[in-house]
Parts: structure tokens; sequence; C-alpha cells
């Protein structure tokens, strides 16, 4: 948009003999040298708006993205707890368990059990575990006396008795969103493990 201060000196060049009692006393030089100021100032115009536009659009980039990263760091604290929870519900449903309908509890149970916590930042479709018993056993031929762990695989037969270990691992792909980055995901695992109580 063309300033007012332009719009005179554009109308005192052109049209000499109609100058203003204030610019009589300027050169007709200083006058042109005024205008290709302002006629440079009009040819950038256009470039400020290009500038704006590439600027904006990295600066919204980076914003978008650390929002997006602010949310994969919710998901994996959710994540966190997910697994906590997931080897809690283990510990109490071993083979010593009382009182409880679902005792002897499979991977297949403590998924449908952490999935069913409805964690926030989780897609629940999109979250797996894997849960991995262990036999406990005491190593005296070292002094101090040390734990050893046997694994019994993904199965918790003969091996979800009080004293034995439970092993719960979450997994969960959380789906990055940025503008003008190819669309992708992050995989987020977490685990815990806790020993057997019943």
């Amino acid at each position: 948009m063309m300033s007012l201060r332009c719009k005179r000196v554009a109308r005192a060049v052109r049209i000499p003999n109609r100058l203003s009692p204030r610019s009589s006393g300027q050169t007709t030089g200083s006058r042109i040298g005024r205008l290709l100021s302002c006629s440079r100032a009009w040819s950038e115009e256009g470039a400020t708006i290009v500038e704006t536009a590439l600027s904006a659009s990295i600066l919204f980039m980076v914003l978008i993205g650390i929002c997006e990263m602010s949310l994969a760091l919710c998901a994996n604290n959710s994540l966190s707890n997910a697994a906590r929870r997931g080897s809690r519900y283990a510990i109490v449903r071993g083979s010593g368990c009382l009182g409880m309908t679902d005792c002897g509890a499979t991977n297949t149970q403590i998924q449908t059990y952490v999935r069913g916590l409805m964690l926030p930042g989780i897609v629940t479709a999109n979250l797996q575990t894997t849960t991995t018993w262990y036999t406990v056993t005491m190593d005296t031929t070292v002094t101090p006396n040390t734990a050893v762990l046997t694994t019994c695989g993904t199965s918790p037969a003969g091996c979800d008795t009080p004293g034995n270990e439970v092993k719960v691992t979450a997994t969960y792909n959380f789906p990055l969103a940025i503008p003008w980055v190819s669309t992708t995901s992050l995989s987020l695992s977490s685990t815990s493990e806790m020993a057997i109580s019943q």
C-alpha cells in the first residue's frame, strides 16, 4: 500500500508547477530521490508476504512438532503406568490366588486388564503386552548368595507360584503427525518386574 508521503512526492514530481509552498525550496533531484526510495518500498511488499509465509510454515512445523513430542511423552508415562499395573495384576493372581475369579492370570487376561484401564494418551488398540514368568533359585556357591532367574517363557504353568517373578512389557506405537514430514510412528516400550505374592 502506497504511503501518503510517497503519493505527495509522486504528485510533486509529475506536476512541478503545483508544488506546495513548503516544498518549493526543494530541488527536483531530492524529490526524484524520494520517489525512487518509495518505489523500492513498493517493490518489496510482495517479497515480505513470501518471506512471512515461508517463516510461518517453518514456525508452525516446529510448534506442532513440539506439541506432538509432548503428547508422546505423555503416552510414554501412561505406558509406564500400564506396565506397572499389569505386573501388579499378575502378582496377586498366581497359583496361590484365593478369593478371585480370575486366578492364574495369562498374558491375554493381563492385556485385557491393561487395555481396560483407558489410560490417557493411549489408543487401546495399539497397546500390546508381553508377559514372561521366571523361577527364582538361590546360588549358594557365591558370597553373598544371589538370586538366579530362569525363564519359563510366556506360559505361567508351574512358574506362577509365590516367590517367583513375573515381568510385563507394554509396547505402544505412537503415531506422529508433523506437517511436511512423512507420517511415522514412535515405538514406545516399558517394562515392570515384580515378585509373585499369591
